[in-house]
C-alpha cells in the first residue's frame, strides 16, 4: 500500500518560522556540520519540540549537539521565552517579536540558525557521526513528506475543526470524516507493516506518533465521546502508538503534565464529553520519564 498526501484538505497553518537557516556540507555555507556548534532549544511540551526531541534522541547526538529545555509554558507575552530572548535579539535587528520556541542556535555566534521545525530534524540527521540509521533514508523522502502532510492536515487540523466549539454541524461533521478516513488509511498500512516507511523507523514514524500523542491527550478533549470511541476503534494505529512509547527515544520526552498544562494556557474551547474517554494511558506504557537533566 502507497502512502499518498490528502488533496482534497488545505495546506496546513502552521505559522510561517523566521529563522529558515540550513546547515550546510562544508565551511562555504556558513553554517556546516561540525560537532559541539549548535544546541537545542525546545520544550517537549509542544509538538514541535517533541518531535526534535525524538528525533534528537533516535540520532543519538547528546554528546555533539547539546539541548537546552524550556518550560511547559513561556514566561512572555505572546508565548515567547525570557531564556530566547538574547538570541533573537542577536539575530534580527531590533526584534520585537515574541521569542518562541523550538530553535536551533549557534554556540559560536550567540545566533539563530533556524526555527522551522521540518529543516531542524533534516539537519540533525545531518549531524549524526556514528553510522546510526537516517531519519531520512535515500529513496524515502517522498513517502516522508507524505506522512507529514497526512498527520498535519488529515489528523491535527481535521481534530481541529472536528472539536471547534461553535462551528456549523456539517463543518465538525465533515473534519471528522476527514479524521477517520486519514486514520483508517495508516491503520491499513500499520496492519501489514511494523513502520511507515521500508520497515524501519524514520521521520515519518516521529511525525505520525507526535500527532497521536497529541490526538489522544489535547484534541480528544474537544470530540463527543462517540467520536473518541470511533477513533480509539483503529487498534493497529494505538499498538503502533504505545510500542513506540516504550522506546526510550520517544517516550522518555514524553510530559504529559507539561502538555496539559500548555494546552490549559493555549485553548479557548469548551471541554466535551471525549474528554472523559481516555486512548491509552500513556504514563504506564512510556519508557522513562521525561529528561530534565539537560542543560
Amino acid at each position: 500500500m502507497s502512502i499518498t498526501p490528502l488533496a482534497a484538505v488545505p495546506s496546513a497553518r502552521r505559522p510561517a518560522p523566521l529563522f529558515r537557516g540550513r546547515i550546510g556540507r562544508d565551511a562555504r555555507s556558513g553554517h556546516y556540520a561540525v560537532p559541539h556548534r549548535y544546541r537545542l532549544h525546545l520544550s517537549t511540551a509542544s509538538p514541535d519540540g517533541l518531535r526534535l526531541a525524538v528525533g534528537h534522541s533516535l540520532l543519538g547526538l547528546g554528546g555533539s549537539c547539546p539541548v537546552t529545555l524550556l518550560p511547559p509554558v513561556p514566561d512572555r507575552p505572546g508565548g515567547g521565552h525570557s531564556a530566547l530572548r538574547p538570541l533573537y535579539e542577536a539575530s534580527a535587528h531590533h526584534y520585537t517579536g515574541p521569542a518562541l520556541a523550538p530553535v536551533l542556535g549557534d554556540d559560536w555566534s550567540g545566533r539563530i540558525v533556524s526555527t522551522h521545525t521540518p529543516g531542524i530534524l533534516r539537519d540533525l540527521d545531518r549531524l549524526r557521526h556514528d553510522g546510526r540509521a537516517r531519519l531520512y533514508p535515500a529513496g524515502l523522502e517522498s513517502v516522508i513528506e507524505a506522512v507529514e502532510r497526512m498527520c498535519a492536515e488529515g489528523i491535527e487540523e481535521a481534530a481541529q475543526r472536528a472539536g471547534r466549539a461553535g462551528a456549523d454541524p456539517d463543518e465538525r461533521a465533515g473534519a471528522l470524516d476527514v479524521l477517520l478516513d486519514t486514520l483508517g488509511r495508516l491503520e491499513r498500512r500499520l496492519s501489514e507493516e511494523e513502520y511507515l516507511a521500508d520497515g524501519r523507523l524514520t521521520a515519518a514514524d516521529i511525525e505520525l506518533w507526535v500527532s497521536l500523542v497529541q490526538l489522544d491527550t489535547v484534541h480528544r478533549c474537544h470530540l463527543d465521546a462517540s467520536a473518541v470511541h470511533r477513533i480509539a476503534g483503529h487498534r493497529a494505529l494505538w499498538a503502533y502508538a504505545r510500542r513506540l512509547a516504550a522506546h526510550p527515544a520517544f517516550g522518555r520526552h514524553l510530559d504529559l503534565d507539561g502538555i496539559a498544562r500548555r494546552h490549559h494556557g493555549r485553548c479557548q474551547g469548551l471541554e466535551a464529553a471525549g474528554a472523559a474517554v481516555q486512548i491509552l494511558d500513556w504514563a504506564s506504557h512510556a519508557a522513562g520519564s521525561p529528561d530534565t537533566s539537560r542543560r
